[in-house]
């Protein structure tokens, strides 16, 4: 298991301007028959979720768009995926693991160490979070971070995400093999 509190510099008005109307969808589209391991421990998936409150706008970057190996070096890792998401409030992404499933499916014979980082775009506004179980199995809670700011895991780590707050929140997640 793979946890690490990492920082990036980066200009990131190209993500903060961008148009989220353009793209909503849910995360327990997919997440309840992927995690169905997870949700099982729970006795099932909460049919309180539904799409009105796991709907997330999220927008596919390209190396030609944002530098990808400028990213890569402050990150220690090599890009493979770049996404930013909006979560708008009373919205929440339900315990999860990355399944990393666009790298698996394009480098089927790589072995290396897959992560993901999850940068927040603004300042911690009051009500958004991200929790995770550590690999010492405690609870972790992730508030009152700085832009840049964010964490970087594996495929091993659980974790979630809410806006309980009143303005948008806005994250960047990078997929790749770390170096």
């Amino acid at each position: 298991m793979f946890v690490q509190k990492i920082k990036l510099d980066y200009d990131f008005g190209i993500f903060l301007n961008a148009d989220y109307t353009t793209h909503e969808d849910t995360c327990i589209k997919h997440q309840v028959t992927e995690m169905a391991d997870i949700y099982e421990s729970y006795g099932g998936l909460p049919k309180s979720y539904c799409y009105e409150n796991t709907k997330i706008n999220q927008l596919w970057w390209t190396s030609d768009q944002v530098d990808f190996a400028e990213i890569g070096q402050q990150l220690g890792m090599e890009i493979v995926t770049m996404s930013s998401i909006r979560q708008q409030p009373g919205c929440v992404t339900t315990l999860h693991k990355d399944t990393f499933y666009q790298i698996k499916k394009r480098f089927p014979e790589r072995t290396e160490l897959k992560v993901r980082a999850n940068i927040y775009l603004e300042d911690y506004k009051f009500g958004q979070m991200i929790q995770y179980i550590s690999p010492d199995n405690t609870f972790e809670t992730s508030v009152g971070w700085k832009q840049g700011q964010g964490w970087m895991w594996d495929s091993d780590i659980q974790h979630l995400s809410c806006n309980a707050g009143m303005e948008d929140k806005y994250t960047l997640q990078i997929s790749g093999f770390r170096i």
